[in-house]
């Protein structure tokens, strides 16, 4: 359980996936691999499969040559992805990862996570699909279900530009999950020396200052610097607002939290913030 996976699909936040996941690697000293996965396209086999109409007459030569370019397509995905990682190890080499290697598979993109998830200290990824308007509500599947499915850190670029982070923003709710959230942070060495931000989203109660002064304290015990805020408000609104307040920062989130929290990470409201929100989302488990 020592790499760094970066999953890198040449859309626009390709070049900000590497940045965050050459960073990390130096961070943590561990080793940096790039992932790129051939998914078949959808619309592409819904226009190319005539497996049905072979027996409505369709000639066999016309078969051929959609199967003909079927793999013609599939040899110049191939050279792309080949391109595509060895143009992404010049940069994070140049960023100065290390050892960096890079490699492609078939298939969906969550089956080859799951399989590299043992291995795996943190993945990396960005948006799947250009999309643009109304249509920006429903993309990103992808960043939820890997969220969903593997029990090891997840890095979500939000934007198409790196920027180092300067702090970072904890959102905590005061549950057990939480609370190992925390633990874990502060053990890891990803973020260490870098200023902290823990906010909590509840109504300001005896019981709400006690937990959030509770988890500054572990915090500080662990030789962190950190300043709590108390916001009233719903998460997706409050909290994004409040990380625009900060200066090249990033969101920190645990998973599958007892209360609201919950939904920042399992539900709804998870992809909300990662559409919404300006700087990066790291979600911990």
């Amino acid at each position: 359980m020592n790499t760094i996976y970066a999953c890198i699909d040449g859309l626009k936040t390709t070049a900000a996936v590497i940045d965050w996941a050459a960073w990390s690697a130096q961070r943590l000293g561990a080793p940096l691999a790039l992932l790129h996965v051939l998914e078949r396209d959808p619309d592409s086999t819904a226009v190319t499969d005539f497996s049905g109409a072979i027996g409505l007459g369709a000639q066999e030569a016309l078969l051929k040559q959609l199967s003909d370019l079927d793999a013609q397509r599939g040899k110049l995905a191939q050279e792309a992805g080949r391109q595509m990682l060895a143009r992404a190890e010049e940069r994070a080499k140049s960023a100065g990862a290390q050892q960096v290697h890079g490699f492609m598979r078939h298939g969906e993109l969550v089956d080859s996570v799951l399989e590299l998830e043992p291995d795996a200290r943190l993945f990396v990824l960005g948006e799947h699909y250009q999309v643009q308007g109304a249509r920006k509500l429903h993309l990103d599947h992808h960043i939820e279900r890997v969220i969903r499915a593997v029990k090891r850190p997840v890095l979500a670029a939000t934007a198409e530009h790196f920027a180092q982070p300067e702090s970072f923003v904890v959102a905590y709710d005061g549950s057990p999950t939480a609370d190992k959230m925390l633990d874990t942070l502060a053990r890891s060495p990803l973020l260490r020396g870098l200023p902290a931000h823990l906010v909590m989203c509840a109504s300001d109660t005896p019981q709400a200052r006690g937990q959030l002064e509770a988890a500054q304290t572990l915090l500080q015990q662990a030789g962190w610097a950190v300043h709590a805020t108390l916001l009233e408000g719903e998460p997706t609104q409050a909290l994004p607002a409040f990380v625009d307040t900060q200066r090249a920062t990033l969101l920190v989130m645990g998973a599958f939290g007892h209360s609201r929290i919950r939904h920042l990470v399992v539900g709804s409201t998870t992809i909300t913030l990662l559409r919404v929100s300006k700087a990066p989302v790291l979600v911990l488990r």
